[in-house]
């Protein structure tokens, strides 16, 4: 049996596409995201950079990885818009490791930490 014979017409659904002012929103979102996880892992002081960045703004020791963050933060981003949309009852669940900036950015982002 080829793949074209195994298609099944009635489990096939239209696709929608996100307007352009719903990938800006998302994006802004992510960018903000990004931001706050940065200043939490490098960051001592200064986040607002209300003047110019110097070394005694940076951590001596960095706690965190950038590296898992951005990914961690799409997921977030674009599960939250899902979980929104259709009002799901769903819970996203990251291990306690490298990624938590990530998380408490958008925790505080969408206010549910302060």
């Amino acid at each position: 049996m080829n793949r074209k014979t195994r298609k099944n017409p009635k489990r096939q659904r239209p696709t929608a596409t996100l307007s352009a002012e719903e990938v800006a929103a998302i994006d802004r979102y992510w960018r903000a995201a990004n931001y706050l996880s940065v200043g939490q892992i490098y960051l001592l002081d200064n986040p607002l950079l209300k003047q110019p960045l110097s070394l005694e703004h940076i951590k001596p020791r960095l706690l965190g990885h950038w590296g898992t963050t951005p990914g961690l933060n799409f997921i977030y981003v674009h599960l939250n818009r899902v979980i929104k949309k259709y009002d799901l009852n769903m819970i996203y669940i990251a291990g306690p490791g490298h990624g938590g900036p990530g998380l408490v950015a958008n925790t505080y982002l969408e206010g549910t930490y302060s």
